[in-house]
């Protein structure tokens, strides 16, 4: 059976982590383009009341199975070089990034593509739960969209 990947972070993902991630590829020569998405928490405000964190949970085994075929599917549909998915779990401040994606190719369209296919999917098809927590310590379920 085949390892799953790990693409789960306790935390907000660091910029520094997303830095050194760009840099390693440098050395992949056969890629000519890379498209990265980074989610934030965003401040919504709802009935006078601002967001100031999400809290993320997952059903871990069924969430790395799922990632995997996506990012094995992205891979061979694109003509991928590589392909990579960091999620956050656990409570995240507004203003943190709780998601990167990144995608390589030889070419930059296929990144691109590759990468915008992969977040519709992620948000679509991982058992990912996000709870928004309010200013004043309420919470609510939110759908990913």
């Amino acid at each position: 059976m085949k390892k799953l990947k790990n693409i789960f972070i306790e935390g907000p993902i660091n910029p520094a982590f997303i830095a050194e991630s760009i840099t390693k590829h440098t050395v992949k020569t056969a890629i000519g383009g890379h498209s990265i998405f980074l989610g934030q928490i965003r401040e919504d405000l709802m009935d006078d009341k601002k967001v100031k964190a999400m809290d993320f949970t997952t059903y871990h085994e069924m969430a790395l199975e799922k990632a995997g075929e996506i990012r094995e599917d992205i891979i061979a549909k694109y003509g991928l070089t590589c392909a990579h998915i960091y999620h956050s779990l656990g409570k995240i401040r507004v203003g943190e990034i709780c998601l990167f994606v990144f995608t390589s190719a030889p070419h930059r369209k296929e990144a691109i593509r590759a990468c915008d296919e992969m977040v519709d999917r992620i948000k679509k098809e991982i058992p990912l739960w996000g709870k928004e927590i309010w200013e004043d310590n309420t919470h609510t379920w939110k759908e990913n969209k």
